[in-house]
């Protein structure tokens, strides 16, 4: 397993995951905006620069079943409490390969967009990107780690029409070769987690940001 955040993404991407044998791995946080916790199949990964032997006597402070220790509202809190930082929710995180060719859908590149879901973008991604097609918006940009992340936008009255799912596909085609595409579903956002899985994204854990003050959530949208 990688050592660093970004190693472990790329293994996961991959379908190589941390071993299953109930531990917390702590490491680095990738850049002073990116601290947070995902939780794999029976191992957790927390990301941050605060002290790991605090955040291993924390968790063993608990005293609950470690394969949820780090997801549980009490360590959420005093992590939080700890960094200064906030959240929203905790998000299922999920990835897939990216795909060939132009994307089928016809989509409209905007630059400066003031589209609330761009400027939230902004302030958690890097080098945003921002394109439309009728009914919806795309938003792609450099997230946790430097991944590549996306996020999808509808208007109210085209919901129900899979235009979810063909934004999310259209996103596969928008990126580099070789490069996994990774998105956020709000856990309760059933329609969401269903628009992105029938457009191949693979489930792969839970995922908590803890973002500076006046950074908003950007889950995948739909």
């Amino acid at each position: 397993m990688g050592r660093t955040l970004a190693g472990i993404l790329a293994g996961a991407a991959h379908g190589r995951f941390p071993d299953a044998d109930g531990r917390t791995t702590v490491v680095p946080a990738p850049s002073d905006r990116d601290t947070g916790v995902i939780a794999f199949t029976a191992h957790s990964v927390v990301f941050t620069d605060e002290d790991p032997g605090w955040v291993r006597a924390t968790l063993a402070a608990l005293e609950c079943d470690a394969l949820a220790a780090t997801m549980h509202p009490r360590f959420l809190t005093a992590f939080l409490e700890r960094t200064g930082r906030v959240t929203d929710t905790i998000d299922l995180l999920t990835v897939a390969d990216p795909l060939p060719g132009g994307p089928a859908l016809e989509l409209r590149e905007v630059s400066d967009s003031v589209h609330p879901r761009a400027t939230s973008a902004r302030r958690r991604r890097d080098g945003v990107r921002m394109w439309e097609a009728d009914g919806g918006v795309l938003v792609l940009g450099r997230g946790v780690a430097g991944r590549w992340e996306v996020a999808v936008e509808l208007d109210e009255d085209a919901r129900h029409r899979g235009l979810g799912r063909a934004l999310a596909t259209a996103a596969r085609h928008l990126v580099p070769p070789g490069e996994p595409l990774w998105s956020q579903q709000a856990a309760g956002n059933a329609r969401s987690i269903r628009a992105f899985q029938a457009a191949g994204f693979r489930p792969v854990g839970s995922e908590v940001l803890l973002l500076d003050n006046g950074q908003g959530q950007d889950t995948g949208g739909a």
